[in-house]
């Protein structure tokens, strides 16, 4: 089974807490007193064929909350400055595999490089520029080896792999800048300080 996830999400005019978990995803204001949004996940008609879950939470463009699914979908919802009426306004259906982990820009992009980026099980990156409809702008292919944890800043990701590497690549280009080989197993999670994108 998947564990739940919790992820804070600030956007241009608010900040809602976002959790997943098997049955679907929860908004809540910041405190957690008030439940903005419910999405309920499609169960399949055969539950035990495969496991259906949410894994993958980031803000986007100021005001979008994505959120991956089990399925490969990368769910994404329209947040208003204020109030309850979220919208699912987008599912970006480019990845073949379960989605792992989404991360936003957290620096200054470069043209061209998007703002976002989600992972799968099967390693492969999608690199998007969210917007009224979210462009794909680059996939990186995987190499068979899930990829757990992605980061960007400033045009590049950092990702964390199964095998426990761990590869820093452009964002615009897919061009691996660094590599990292000193972990013998699986890298869980990675984490950036957004001002001196240190990792």
């Amino acid at each position: 089974s998947v564990s739940p996830q919790a992820a804070w999400c600030e956007l241009q005019s608010r900040v809602l807490l976002v959790l997943t978990s098997q049955r679907g995803i929860q908004m809540y204001d910041p405190d957690g007193s008030t439940m903005v949004y419910w999405h309920a996940l499609d169960i399949p008609e055969h539950p035990a064929a495969h496991s259906v879950f949410a894994r993958g939470i980031a803000g986007a463009g100021g005001h979008f909350i994505c959120v991956g699914t089990s399925s490969g979908a990368v769910l994404v919802f329209d947040v208003p400055p204020k109030g309850t009426n979220v919208m699912l306004s987008e599912v970006l259906d480019q990845h073949h595999y379960a989605i792992t982990d989404i991360a936003a820009e957290q620096g200054h992009a470069p043209e061209g490089s998007g703002d976002l980026v989600t992972a799968d099980d099967s390693g492969t990156l999608c690199m998007w520029s969210s917007g009224d409809e979210f462009t794909l702008l680059g996939m990186i292919p995987g190499a068979g080896c899930t990829c757990s944890s992605v980061v960007l800043w400033q045009g590049l990701v950092a990702a964390g792999y199964g095998d426990g590497q761990i590869r820093v690549l452009e964002a615009g280009t897919g061009v691996l800048r660094a590599q990292v080989s000193a972990h013998a197993r699986w890298i869980y999670a990675l984490d950036l300080a957004p001002l001196t994108g240190k990792v």
